[in-house]
């Protein structure tokens, strides 16, 4: 229904993402082109990989500690908990270890969300206000994140400490966009190339440094929601996307809405670092 949060494993060659609506987690083996489906018992959208054997998963009330083995969700820290409107959306590891993580209002509603950052389980809330965080990703040297309001279809840019992933400086306006569709997840590659998902464009959008929009990749999907990088050398591009909100004569026309796609397109991606207990 939406698919979203992808994120890849090199260790064990496994792609997870979310059905945030329906309360899904989504585990993809390449190896044998086998997907598992594991129930949550809330709202997830974030995964990180802790070590072998745990994970970390951002949820509407909090961020967990997940088992792989047994799946078994341990709190680590609630965030939002009492707060029944919200959930959690978009979110990355920075290279120090520390988090990223967006909330948002369970129907949108204006200003209920906020990014926070998230370290050995210490939450600081960084920005308040925002209707639907996304784009949430860091540059190649973890000095400069990333982040964007999909409502206000805005992407800021801001300074940070590549050693503890906290903000240095006030966030300035990196990309206004006023085309078709809404900015929504987002990855930066190696070479600092970010690469965003627009929802109700139908692709991925590069977009250089400047600010500068270098190419389109265009999906099946209209509602595409987030790229990841996957692959033994982070080479390609899988990307959610989603049904969500869509009329039975919506779908019709856009069949594929709600489908995670695995592009052709060589990118020079990198692995995602590991969240620090």
């Amino acid at each position: 229904m939406l698919g979203e949060g992808p994120t890849y494993d090199r260790h064990t060659d496994t792609a997870w993402w979310f059905d945030i609506v329906g309360r899904k987690l989504i585990e993809y083996a390449f190896a044998d082109n086998t997907a598992t489906s594991h129930d949550l018992p809330a709202m997830g959208s974030v995964l990180a990989r802790v070590d072998a054997e745990r994970q970390v998963v951002a949820t509407e009330t909090g961020l967990y500690l997940r088992h792989r083995a047994t799946g078994r969700l341990e709190l680590i820290t609630p965030i939002e908990a009492d707060n029944p409107v919200t959930r959690s959306n978009d979110g990355r590891v920075h290279a120090c270890g520390a988090l990223w993580l967006g909330t948002m209002g369970k129907n949108a509603e204006a200003q209920a969300g906020a990014i926070y950052h998230v370290a050995r389980g210490v939450v600081t809330k960084l920005f308040p206000d925002i209707t639907i965080p996304n784009a949430i990703c860091f540059s190649p040297d973890g000095s400069i994140a990333y982040f964007a309001d999909t409502d206000t279809n805005r992407m800021m840019r801001v300074e940070i400490d590549p050693a503890t992933a906290l903000p240095i400086d006030e966030p300035q306006l990196f990309l206004d966009y006023r085309g078709a569709g809404g900015l929504d997840g987002a990855v930066c590659d190696a070479e600092g190339t970010i690469w965003n998902a627009r929802w109700g464009g139908g692709s991925v959008d590069a977009y250089s440094p400047k600010g500068k929009r270098l190419m389109s990749l265009s999906l099946p999907a209209g509602q595409t929601t987030c790229p990841a990088f996957v692959g033994a050398d982070a080479g390609r591009l899988l990307v959610t996307s989603a049904r969500q909100g869509l009329t039975a004569e919506q779908l019709a026309d856009d069949p594929h809405a709600g489908s995670t796609f695995l592009l052709d397109h060589k990118v020079k991606g990198r692995f995602e670092p590991d969240y620090s207990l």
